[in-house]
């Protein structure tokens, strides 16, 4: 199992200190992979503030390009040289709010596994293509567009996060039923292309939480969770890896 925190647009420099502290305390002794992914500036103080610990740093954006004059970017070699392991690519708000394509997806995908670090690629519907039936094509297609272009030996070293857009931040869930229908989905994708897709962990990405953790994560091709707000808070978080234990 994989239990990874998404920090998105929160916390200060030490307020990023101190929950990667506390989260670090809380889940001592877990089996899973826990990760956590604060903003750009924290990620050098969070790395050096859990080194000894069992938690892992992760990004949640990567740029398109290496280096050169790129203002404002940041690329997987440095976070690399931070102590990034993972980093998120594709995220919906990303997709949203700043017009990432299944190219510029693909493209980051490819830059994170250059440099070594594991990308966490998104995919998910929303409550308009779910109502129109449109689950799998798009779900489908945004594999295609992220992964289409690996080889299969690169396919079998990403970890996919599928994140029903329309449960991201609303409160609402999709039924442990619903999102393992969508995880077999993915499964049988990655079956095609990768001899090693019973190893790749699918995380569920949509408000999981202390309340439906267990319910979520007992599902055959659920294998951990990408956490929003619920990663804020270090005991909600360590509530999540301990259900993700249980369910080992």
């Amino acid at each position: 199992m994989l239990i990874a925190g998404n920090w998105k647009l929160n916390t200060t420099l030490d307020a990023s200190v101190r929950l990667a502290k506390a989260v670090a305390d809380a889940v001592d002794g877990s089996e899973c992979d826990v990760l956590v992914c604060p903003p750009f500036v924290s990620i050098d103080a969070v790395s050096n503030a859990l080194l000894g610990t069992s938690v892992h740093v992760g990004a949640q954006n990567v740029s398109a390009t290496d280096e050169g004059a790129f203002t404002g970017e940041v690329s997987a070699p440095m976070l690399r040289a931070v102590g990034c392991s993972h980093v998120i690519v594709g995220h919906s708000e990303r997709r949203a709010l700043f017009g990432e394509t299944d190219q510029i997806v693909a493209t980051k995908t490819a830059r994170a596994l250059a440099a070594s670090v594991t990308p966490i690629v998104c995919v998910g519907e929303t409550l308009e293509e779910r109502r129109a039936d449109r689950v799998s094509d798009v779900v489908e297609g945004q594999l295609a567009g992220a992964l289409g272009d690996l080889s299969a030996d690169q396919i079998g070293k990403v970890v996919v996060a599928y994140e029903p857009v329309w449960a991201i931040g609303t409160g609402e869930t999709a039924s442990p039923e619903q999102a393992q229908e969508v995880h077999a989905l993915i499964r049988a994708w990655l079956s095609k292309r990768a001899s090693n897709a019973s190893d790749i962990p699918i995380l569920y990405g949509g408000s999981m939480k202390p309340g439906n953790a267990a319910g979520l994560l007992a599902q055959p091709d659920i294998d951990g969770g990408l956490i929003g707000g619920a990663s804020l808070k270090a005991a909600d978080f360590a509530a999540i890896v301990a259900a993700a234990d249980e369910a080992e």
